[in-house]
């Protein structure tokens, strides 16, 4: 207890976490401008009751992301690599000191040998601060090394989800990434299988290494991507992983759509449905930009479009959204509309297009100042297609029918 009272005594008070009253080894920032050790604030958001800021007891979001404080992170780097050997707290500060480009070396080449342990302590480096990612993103062969984890055959499962998770947390050069994509052929085969995972934290990143695949435009990788991984990165939408996981596979399902008859596999997983039930949770801003971006997308094959329609609130959600989450979203919302209003237009649709609300918020878009020129040429569209049979419905209020264009 006298060597603790002690060691505590010399350090920082604003390098202790609030919660466990210990040196903290990875800090992370709430919203609340207050930091603490991740590992002490994850436990405290696990509990159920808990659901505030421990120390300013202001409610806290559910699901909210820990942002990572890289500069208190290096201040405690800094001050643990000024303590002498063998003072108080020594053994404390001993994991924080930056490691050297010998030791990083050396782990990597455990790790290339599927080695769980240095794989993990890979990880780790990678997330505990930029230089120690850039450190090891600069070591030679290192996504090639990794890679092999991943597509190897003889690696263990845990091993294979670890190699995942450096790569995904790595900034990985363009050609580096074509050159990947190239040389390991059973790439997207091995990414399935991770996603299939129990380990929640593995299929989030690993929808994130799909994304950044996606994004680099690897054509002959995209193109020949198989039907699983399309539904297991769909299955990351549906299961709400995190919200960071959800807007990974959300922007891989949005570039890989163009892409060969990729559009009617989404659609064949079931995304149009789990797109639909994600508008309906209203999701923040950006994540809900993205849902409609991707569903605009779909929208553009008649499988998604039938989809669409098929649904009980379908086409009544994504009219929702117009005006009520921001001028990029109206925009996807009335281009899904259009193609709605222009290729699946039965009677029971235009009806329900009526009842829903929908008309009416279209007529509103033509006079709002938060909708684009283009948003109001496409509303004005739809309203013209059908307006025979939209200004007859006694679903249209006198007010909505003065919007009405002529």
């Amino acid at each position: 207890m006298a060597a603790m009272a002690s060691a505590l005594a010399e350090v920082p008070s604003y390098f202790v976490c609030p919660i466990s009253l210990q040196l903290m080894r990875d800090p992370v920032t709430l919203p609340t401008g207050i930091s603490y050790d991740r590992a002490a604030i994850a436990r405290w958001l696990a509990a159920p009751a808990c659901r505030t800021c421990p120390v300013t007891r202001q409610p806290l979001e559910p699901g909210l992301e820990l942002t990572p404080n890289h500069t208190l992170r290096r201040l405690i780097q800094s001050w643990a690599a000024s303590i002498s050997p063998g003072s108080a707290v020594d053994e404390e500060v001993a994991a924080l000191r930056p490691v050297s480009s010998d030791e990083v070396a050396s782990l990597l080449s455990d790790a290339a040998a599927a080695q769980v342990g240095a794989l993990r302590r890979l990880r780790e480096l990678a997330a505990e601060c930029e230089d120690s990612r850039a450190m090891l993103e600069s070591q030679d062969g290192v996504f090639d090394a990794l890679s092999r984890v991943v597509t190897s055959g003889s690696a263990c499962s845990t091993a294979r989800e670890e190699a995942v998770g450096v790569l995904a947390s790595l900034r990985i050069p363009e050609q580096e990434l074509i050159g990947v994509a190239t040389r390991h052929g059973n790439l997207a085969e091995s990414l399935t299988a991770v996603l299939r995972s129990s380990n929640l934290q593995s299929r989030a990143q690993a929808v994130q290494l799909v994304r950044t695949l996606a994004d680099a435009v690897v054509p002959a990788w995209v193109i020949g991507l198989n039907t699983e991984l399309l539904a297991e990165v769909v299955g990351v939408v549906r299961d709400r992983i995190s919200t960071r996981a959800t807007k990974a596979s959300l922007h891989a399902l949005a570039a890989l759509c163009p892409y060969g008859r990729h559009r009617v596999k989404i659609v064949g997983a079931g995304a149009v449905a789990a797109l639909v039930e994600l508008l309906l949770d209203e999701p923040e801003r950006r994540v809900c930009e993205l849902a409609l971006a991707v569903l605009d997308r779909l929208c553009t094959c008649a499988e998604g479009r039938a989809e669409l329609v098929a649904h009980a609130a379908g086409v009544a959600v994504v009219g929702k959204k117009v005006l009520r989450v921001s001028e990029a979203a109206s925009e996807r919302a009335v281009r899904v509309l259009r193609s709605v209003a222009r290729h699946a237009a039965t009677p029971a649709v235009l009806q329900e297009m009526a009842q829903g609300g929908v008309v009416g918020k279209l007529c509103l878009a033509l006079r709002s100042e938060q909708c684009g020129v283009k948003t109001k040429e496409k509303a004005h569209e739809v309203l013209k297609l059908h307006s025979r049979i939209w200004r007859a419905s006694p679903c249209l209020s006198p007010s909505f029918l003065a919007l009405y264009p002529s």
